[in-house]
């Protein structure tokens, strides 16, 4: 129920708040004086909706900000609505409910992205939507008749929310989501739900056939396999009798190889012996040649020796001559005669001393380097000499140093081992280094060593002379080609083995599902039953709750329509597949809607509306607003519409709590049983009102 409504600067109000109570309250004035700008005023604080043609027109002229509060009570709970409007045309939104003189905030905006809405929790709150509000509440100016002219689809979902059917829709919503929420929890826990069951039960029976195809194969198979095994056991009997002889054989090759390679060895080492030999016969015989010349090399050796001894005290007298002349000579730089006279006595003389005469020295001089240079080239030649002897005395040391370690002392001992050289040739020269398993094997005997391990090779090959390795290996392949084929066959049979009890443990899970499912199938097509037969709302539950309702508003619709003096005696609301049909009669005769005229039009959309307060137990905000009402209605009926809205009011108190009416016609109200009028009027600082 509305409680109050106040505006501020608002259309054409600066500030006007309006209280109301229980019964019938009127506004009357001329037009234009705001009366039906108070509708937008609460429609807008209520769900942002307005007839107008944009949000900031709202505001009034001159404003910077306007706003509208609704305060509305919905049994013992009050609540308050406010919108806000700025010079931007921005709206802001707030809902409260009022606790113990307290404003709780229980919404605010319009956020849908976020899950924030206010018009929606007033919605929830007052059971109608904007669109089902206008049809059912408010009858705006000029659309008394709206109510039959609307969409029949949309009169149908109108008559739906009043008698409660739509929330029928959200229980069908809930009750299908509580179905679909049973199956999630099912598969959750089975992986599957009632709507797998005909592909579980192929399933099922498409793992029978496979394992009753498998289980003869698994028995094939394993007989097939202990067969194979069988074979097995004997090749591998017969080819351990054998394999000793195998091993003797490859002892044989071995030992061959190791008598080839001693003879190999021992044939390597003797010539190897003949090498060493060889070279130690050149060497000695060169060193007994060098030797052979030793004593001429050492007396030549003393004679350089001597040679060099006495060109080095030459040398050095010839030395010590030349300097002494250099100093005789650096005294006779010194020494000129002036006017035939000494330059330090000044007496006369005659001649000068050759040895202080520069000319005499100079010569001497020469002839003294001269001699030095000879013996310089000399010296060169018997230093060449004494290295070409020095050189012949290494040899002959080295020679010596060979023979010694070799043990030659002359030619009877090179002679000695040139035998030895020869000998060994002839040796090596009759062994054979391949041994082979033909012939006498004795031919390879040099040493104690080839004869021992000759013997060896012989005892072998008489212990495996009726052993065939070709006819043994012959068996091994057969073995492992058996081994191979035993193999292939146990891991077909292990995969048979594991796919027949993977089947069975899953038929057996499947047929556990299964049992249960069916108990599942069973629940949700009770529950299915039950969403189609009581929540649908072409069920049985609310079609014969629709039926009711519209026998209802077509039996109050027909008691009111008879006191408005018209032709039309009655009304009758039709259900339909998707709408509802209104039906109009003058006794026994239907009456289109079309062929009505505009008073009757507005006395049977007047009707139905009262007639619909009788269900408007299913809105929480129960009141109705007529604006301009009257329009179509001559004076007798005006006065009759006024009767009507008393009688309704007085009759259907539980039902309908309000009534507010908007005319023009304040005539039409004197006398009348109406609780509170409020005369509006317009001033140059806005609409006012006041109460009469």
């Amino acid at each position: 129920m509305l409680q109050s409504v106040e505006i501020e600067n608002f259309l054409s109000h600066g500030h006007t708040k309006l209280d109301f109570g229980n019964g019938v309250t009127v506004f009357v004035g001329p037009n234009g004086a705001g009366k039906s700008s108070v509708i937008d005023a609460i429609t807008f604080a209520l769900f942002g909706e307005h007839i107008r043609k944009s949000t900031k027109g709202l505001l009034r002229r001159g404003s910077s900000q306007a706003y509208s509060k609704v305060e509305f009570s919905i049994g013992s709970r009050r609540f308050e609505a406010v919108r806000k409007i700025d010079a931007k045309g921005t709206v802001s939104a707030q809902l409260y409910e009022k606790t113990n003189g307290e404003s709780v905030p229980l919404a605010a905006g319009e956020r849908k992205q976020f899950g924030e809405s206010m018009t929606r929790e007033i919605e929830s709150l007052i059971g109608l939507d904007f669109e089902k509000l206008k049809v059912a509440s408010i009858v705006q100016q000029g659309e008394m008749q709206s109510i039959i002219d609307a969409d029949p689809k949309k009169f149908k979902e109108l008559v739906n929310a009043i008698i409660g059917i739509d929330k029928l829709d959200t229980a069908y919503e809930i009750m299908k989501k509580t179905i679909d929420a049973f199956r999630t929890s099912v598969r959750a826990r089975l992986e599957y739900d009632d709507t797998s069951l005909e592909m579980l039960q192929s399933k099922a029976d498409t793992l029978s056939k496979e394992i009753a195809s498998l289980e003869p194969q698994k028995k094939k198979l394993e007989e097939e396999k202990n067969s194979k095994e069988q074979e097995f056991v004997l090749l591998q009997k017969k080819i351990e009798s054998e394999a000793p002889k195998e091993l003797k054989m490859k002892e044989i090759e071995n030992r061959k190889e190791e008598l080839s390679k001693y003879l190999r060895n021992a044939v390597t080492s003797i010539k190897k012996e003949i090498a060493e030999k060889e070279r130690r016969v050149s060497e000695c015989s060169n060193s007994l040649l060098v030797l052979a010349a030793k004593l001429q090399i050492e007396t030549d050796s003393k004679q350089v020796q001597q040679e060099i001894e006495k060109m080095r005290i030459e040398s050095k007298e010839t030395g010590e001559k030349i300097a002494k002349m250099r100093g005789q000579q650096e005294i006779a730089g010194k020494i000129h005669l002036v006017d035939g006279k000494c330059p330090v006595c000044d007496s006369k003389v005659d001649h000068i001393n050759p040895l202080f005469e520069q000319e005499h020295l100079r010569a001497e001089i020469d002839a003294l380097t001269k001699k030095m240079e000879t013996a310089s080239k000399e010296d060169t030649v018997v230093q060449s000499r004494k290295k070409e002897i020095d050189l012949k005395l290494q040899q002959i040391v080295k020679a010596e140093g060979i023979l010694a370690s070799h043990n030659i002392k002359n030619q009877e001992d090179l002679s000695r081992l040139k035998e030895d050289i020869s000998n060994l040739q002839t040796n090596v020269r009759d062994v054979s280094v391949e041994v082979n398993s033909s012939g006498n094997l004795t031919q390879f005997a040099i040493d104690e060593y080839s004869t021992n391990a000759i013997k060896t090779i012989s005892s072998l090959i008489e212990e495996t002379r009726d052993f065939d390795i070709t006819t043994f290996r012959d068996l091994r392949s057969r073995l492992d080609k058996q081994r191979v084929l035993i193999s292939t066959m146990d891991q077909e049979l292990g995969a048979t083995t594991t796919r027949l009890e993977l089947h069975r443990e899953e038929s057996e899970k499947i047929l556990k599902i299964l049992d249960e499912l069916r108990h599942v199938r069973q629940y949700v097509s009770t529950l299915e039953t039950i969403r189609g037969q009581i929540y649908n709302r072409d069920g049985p539950v609310a079609t014969s709750l629709r039926s009711w309702a519209l026998g209802m508003i077509s039996q109050k619709a027909s008691e009111y329509l008879s006191t408005f003096n018209v032709k039309i005696q009655r009304i009758l609301l039709e259900d339909k597949a998707r709408d509802i049909g209104i039906a109009c009669y003058a006794g026994n005769s239907m009456l289109e809607l079309e062929s009505l005229s505009g008073g009757e039009k507005v006395s049977v959309a007047l009707a139905l509306r009262l007639g619909m307060a009788h269900l408007m137990g299913s809105s929480h905000l129960n009141f109705i607003i007529l604006d301009e009402p009257t329009t179509h209605l001559d004076h007798e009926r005006r006065k009759s519409l006024v009767n009507v809205l008393s009688q309704a009011f007085e009759s259907n108190v539980d039902a309908i709590s309000q009534f507010i009416i908007i005319t023009h016609d304040s005539e039409i109200f004197e006398n009348s049983n109406i609780d509170a009028i409020y005369d509006f009027s317009s001033s140059p600082e806005g609409t006012q009102v006041v109460p009469i």
